[in-house]
């Protein structure tokens, strides 16, 4: 059963803040206003597989990723599903909730046990209104997540399923500050959600891309990229 709950208390304060903290849009606030947002946040806990909202369910929160992993997913007509994006410490979704009343239109579920800062929709947009910065972050948020939709639906209309995978290594990549050794943010399964291939087809790709020294996988999601000039040639 998840729990939910609002807390003034002080040992409860300190998640808060450390979850609040933790987020781009509000990190660069001072003190006082870092506190003012902390009271009108509440915590809810979410179990390995536990659904925290259905598409159809009310949109009225923000849903920051306090501890934890969450995957963003939709549902195709016929059943297959898509996923859309995985959300991290710092994280978050349910943004559309801050300029209009509607309803989800995915699925968020929690990978591993997972904790989460919830504000609601009043509160947000009294916060944009009082600290504008707020608002501008947001937006180059709005931004970067556009942009990557861009790149995903390009890439699954054009590239063949390798190119694809490719280019996902090489931004992995990109995300851990150039680092040419990573985890992979998902699994196997995931990937192949989010690239719009099958795992079977993943596991072969990457076996091709190893036979051909681009990469090297290794225990533990790891992966190496050998040749990343290479790599983007694919």
């Amino acid at each position: 059963m998840t729990e939910v709950k609002a807390c003034g208390h002080h040992h409860c304060a300190t998640g808060h803040k450390a979850c609040v903290s933790l987020v781009p849009i509000f990190n660069h606030l001072e003190s006082e206003q870092m506190d003012e947002i902390m009271k009108t946040v509440r915590s809810a806990s979410f179990k390995k597989g536990e659904i925290v909202y259905h598409t159809g369910d009310e949109s009225d929160s923000l849903y920051i990723v306090n501890k934890g992993k969450i995957r963003i997913y939709r549902l195709s007509e016929s059943g297959k599903e898509q996923l859309v994006r995985m959300l991290n410490p710092g994280d978050f979704t349910g943004e559309l909730a801050l300029f209009q009343n509607g309803v989800h239109e995915a699925y968020a579920e929690a990978v591993v046990d997972t904790e989460v800062c919830l504000i609601k929709r009043d509160d947000l947009q009294d916060f944009l209104l009082k600290y504008p910065s707020i608002a501008l972050k947001i937006l180059t948020e709005f931004s970067n997540r556009l942009q990557q939709s861009e790149k995903q639906t390009t890439a699954m209309a054009t590239e063949k399923v390798e190119t694809r995978i490719a280019l996902f290594l090489a931004d992995c990549s990109e995300r851990n500050n150039g680092s040419r050794e990573f985890v992979l943010p998902m699994t196997k399964k995931d990937l192949a959600s989010y690239l719009g291939t099958t795992p079977e087809t993943v596991s072969r790709r990457l076996a091709d891309l190893e036979g051909q020294g681009l990469i090297k996988q290794k225990p533990g999601k790891k992966m190496e990229i050998l040749d990343l000039d290479g790599l983007l040639l694919v």
